[in-house]
């Protein structure tokens, strides 16, 4: 049973998803501008796809005045769905920043990252958590979420196990 398209709104702000592997300094550098757009236009989504890119920095590094940003342009964009690629370390503070902070509740927001970076690894999760959030958002009700490891999270309850490499619910098994 398909169900109506609707305009997605891609809104980059860099991460280990949209960065390459440094040899020199042992860690990943976010790109200069964000591969998913080519990405996304690879799959011929039927639906249609606008992007904005916020910032390209590691999550550790994203500001209140960045933050501040994203806020705006999701509350300013007329688009109803979205999908933010974040990095990892401070998503769930994002997605928490958002719910506290978003005056218009009308919208379906999903946060989504990977562990690895999707130019440089055949075996990074980046491409399969995209496609996860864009597949969830046409059953999703209002609110923010973060889609990782094939599971959504609301902003409320989800923790990075940093130690284990996956996110999951402070509330436990639902």
């Amino acid at each position: 049973m398909s169900k109506k398209t609707f305009p997605i709104n891609f809104i980059m702000t860099g991460g280990t998803i949209d960065s390459y592997y440094e040899g020199t300094k042992d860690t990943v550098i976010p790109n200069e501008h964000s591969i998913i757009p080519r990405f996304i236009k690879s799959l011929h989504l039927e639906n249609p796809t606008e992007f904005t890119e916020i910032c390209m920095k590691d999550s550790r590094d994203i500001t209140k005045d960045d933050l501040k940003n994203l806020l705006n342009e999701i509350e300013k964009s007329s688009c109803k769905h979205f999908i933010i690629t974040h990095g990892t370390y401070t998503m769930p503070d994002s997605a928490r920043y958002l719910e506290a902070n978003l005056e218009d509740k009308d919208k379906v927001i999903i946060l989504t990252a990977s562990m690895l970076p999707m130019t440089e690894f055949t075996m990074s999760d980046g491409g399969f958590n995209l496609g996860y959030a864009v597949s969830k958002l046409q059953d999703l009700p209002n609110g923010i979420y973060v889609c990782m490891n094939g599971k959504i999270f609301s902003a409320t309850e989800v923790i990075k196990v940093i130690s284990e490499g996956r996110f999951t619910s402070i509330l436990g098994e639902k």
